[in-house]
């Protein structure tokens, strides 16, 4: 996963009519990047506290990929976006990440 391939993803998805699933899956991954932020400041003595936190956040951005993507092909739309990203946790994580990036980016 890289800044460009993201790219491309984010503006795959954010095309789709269902407002509702989109705007969940951007707000989760937004938590989840986050709190992965905060995993990566926090002290290793404190990181188990936080780890079940980024677990689960991890896993509702999940999800709501899935979700969306099921819904979209449901409705007829394209769902290249969800092949692309692929299932590798690591991956979708990276992914949440740049969306955060993009947002923050595109908010100037």
């Amino acid at each position: 996963m890289d800044y460009e391939i993201a790219e491309i993803i984010l503006k795959q998805l954010v095309i789709t009519k269902l407002e509702d699933l989109k705007n969940d899956l951007i707000q989760k991954a937004v938590r989840y990047a986050r709190i992965r932020t905060d995993y990566q400041l926090t002290p290793s003595e404190s990181t188990n506290e936080i780890g079940a936190l980024r677990t689960n956040a991890h896993n509702a951005f999940i999800d709501s990929c899935n979700i969306l993507s099921r819904n979209m092909a449901n409705n007829g739309e394209d769902i290249t976006w969800r092949k692309t990203l692929g299932d590798d946790r690591k991956v979708i994580g990276d992914f949440a990440c740049y969306v955060h990036c993009i947002l923050g980016i595109q908010a100037r």
